[in-house]
């Protein structure tokens, strides 16, 4: 199995060094960069489906029979033309212009830049759905660094579409490029672990899903990986529909979706601007709504609005402009109106929101009235890439059950996350689930909730034996996730001391490998940790599977408390404040701690010191 965060890092550090030594932005060299995985994917799908074929191609006077287009089509592939093929292009020769190579249309080619824009105008001709997205700019690229770009992702590991490597490879470049274009404000990439939790929620399966402003995709391939890990196939049971204004976001999901094997329709420029236009006619039609709408828009033109429909419970305020001076509410409009009878939605909306006040606050009192308001969720914040404000997740459902229809679930999890960085942070595949399971209760499906137990029980249980560590399988296999939390602490604790001792006392050779193999140790135990405290957290709030209100974390309020609180969507209006937890850290004890380690520290500069001045003496410095 290859180490996949470490690829992602390796692959993302050659490319970011050529960028740097280019003197290209990140904004140049974005598209580019995720074309040439692109073409990486579509090659290794290429060869993936080439296989499949020749295993039982018909063969005349010993000869098989060559394989074509048709026969890619039929398998839902793409077929790729020799001078597309990923070999072909890493295989050139250094001096392209005495190659004698000429493109589609018969022109001779002088540059590895104007080969590899014909392989993306040959792969265009292909497919319906690609036609004028693939980049096309690599004349602006310099021979030299193509050539190393193609070398990069010439990866064998990049072969395995089966487990979609490409996929995560795409995705992880696509989230660091969002990062580094602020300039963008990365508007295109919704943060992966809030298209998740949306996705968890929404559960879709089959039928028409819609995101109307749908940037670089990430809900069409989140909600693909769902429905594909469910044991069926996403271009089969579902079909994707999105509106994306801007053009260049609008070729990074097509992109996007087809690195992941999913195809779907995307409309963009104008037509696409989802205020004016339901490009799709999908109004009253979507199975499943996802979506990660721009915050706060202004200046929106209310006759256009209103001519466009779409406003079940009417228009926001409108300004003496004529035009809707904030138009969060015209999207939570469109949401709701575009759902079907069965229909659920999920989207990210500015904080403010749930509780604005004017116009606002009549469309929310008729909206909440409908009994389909599902589920609120308080988002703190550093989720985005280059904004910091917090956000809220809301979630519609028409098809509620009676016993539920009158109540709205209210989770604050401003204060549930993983820290990234200093400026980002993000909910771990373990908090996604624990979320998930607060849902899955309320709805009454408490067999998720049982599997996930189990399924904690069975990864600390496999981390241990891969250890092959008796002492760490006895402190997993306790009776509870509590007495698994404090066994790891004490193991932790015993192991920091034995690892100090150690280091100590090995010699000034063996001191670093010493110190390395108990920090791997050390890593490994504090990773199981990690997960025993998130099943610790869960089970700890609802036992063995029975949903109850937790002060400062979840609440299910009926709609008559929500009207008592002035008709309010805020979380933090409903579940209160958690009580501050003492954690068990001695003040004075972890003061005195400090003080050692200042001492030690500052002994260490002063030996330092006399070092590099005895060497300068000897020196004659």
């Amino acid at each position: 199995m290859i180490n996949i965060r470490k690829l992602e890092a390796e692959l993302w550090e050659s490319a970011d060094l050529l960028r740097a030594g280019s003197k290209l932005t990140s904004n140049q060299y974005c598209m580019p960069v995720l074309g040439l995985i692109f073409l990486r994917y579509a090659y290794s799908r290429f060869k993936k489906v080439e296989a499949e074929i020749l295993k039982d191609r018909p063969s005349r006077g010993g000869r098989v029979m060559p394989v074509e287009a048709s026969d890619f089509s039929a398998k839902s592939a793409l077929f790729l033309p020799k001078e597309a093929q990923y070999e072909y292009l890493v295989n050139l020769p250094n001096n392209i212009a005495a190659a004698g190579l000429v493109n589609k249309d018969g022109h001779p080619m002088n540059s590895l830049g104007e080969v590899v824009n014909n392989a993306m105008q040959l792969i265009e001709d292909q497919s319906e759905q690609l036609t004028g997205v693939l980049p096309k700019s690599y004349t602006d690229f310099s021979d030299e660094l193509l050539v190393e770009l193609l070398r990069i992702f010439n990866n064998s590991a990049l072969d395995d579409v089966g487990g979609d490597i490409i996929g995560r490879i795409y995705e992880y470049f696509l989230n660091k490029f969002a990062k580094n274009i602020a300039s963008d404000d990365g508007v295109f990439f919704t943060p992966k672990s809030l298209v998740k939790m949306i996705v968890n929620i929404i559960e879709p399966k089959q039928g028409v899903l819609l995101d109307c402003a749908c940037g670089s995709g990430g809900m069409f391939v989140q909600s693909g990986d769902f429905v594909n890990a469910a044991g069926m196939n996403a271009n089969s049971t579902m079909t994707f529909y999105g509106q994306e204004k801007v053009e260049y976001n609008a070729q990074l999901c097509l992109m996007n979706m087809a690195v992941h094997g999913l195809t779907g329709v995307i409309k963009s420029g104008d037509e696409a601007n989802t205020f004016y236009h339901d490009a799709h006619n999908l109004n009253g039609c979507c199975d499943y709504i996802m979506a990660n709408p721009p915050f706060n828009v202004d200046k929106v033109k209310a006759e256009s609005c209103e001519n466009a429909g779409r406003l079940p419970f009417g228009l926001p305020s409108v300004n003496k402009n004529k035009e809707v001076g904030n138009a969060n509410y015209l999207w939570i409009s469109y949401f709701y109106s575009y759902l079907n009878e069965h229909g659920r939605a999920g989207f990210v909306m500015a904080s403010s929101a749930t509780d604005s006040q004017g116009k606002d606050k009549d469309i929310r009192e008729k909206l909440i009235k409908t009994g389909h308001v599902d589920v609120m969720i308080s988002v703190g914040n550093n989720f985005f890439y280059t904004k910091s404000l917090p956000c809220s997740l809301w979630f519609f459902d028409k098809a509620k059950g009676e016993e539920i229809r009158d109540r709205v679930l209210f989770i604050d999890a401003r204060n549930y996350y993983t820290v990234v960085d200093r400026t980002l942070n993000e909910w771990s595949e373990w908090q996604l689930k624990n979320l998930n399971a607060i849902v899955w209760l309320y709805r009454g499906e408490t067999e998720k909730y049982t599997a996930l137990l189990q399924e904690y029980h069975d990864y600390l249980h496999a981390e241990a034996e891969a250890a092959e560590n008796d002492d760490l399988k006895d402190a997993v296999y306790q009776a509870s996730f509590a007495d698994i939390v404090s066994a790891l602490k004490e193991k932790l604790s015993a192991l920091r001391k034995a690892a100090k001792a150690e280091v100590d006392a090995a010699g000034k050779r063996d001191k670093k490998s010493v110190q390395q193999q108990y920090e791997d140790r050390i890593a490994y135990i504090e990773n199981i940790l990690t997960v025993a405290k998130e099943a610790h957290w869960l089970y700890e709030k609802f036992g063995d599977g029975v949903y109850a209100d937790i002060l400062g974390l979840c609440k299910l309020a009926t709609i008559a408390e929500i009207e008592e609180k002035g008709w309010s969507l805020t979380p933090g209006a409903y579940v209160g404040v958690a009580p501050v937890e003492d954690d068990g850290v001695d003040f004075a004890e972890r003061m005195s701690e400090i003080h050692r380690e200042l001492l030690s520290l500052q002994a260490e500069s002063n030996d330092l010191m006399d070092t590099i001045s005895q060497n300068m003496k000897e020196m004659g410095i």
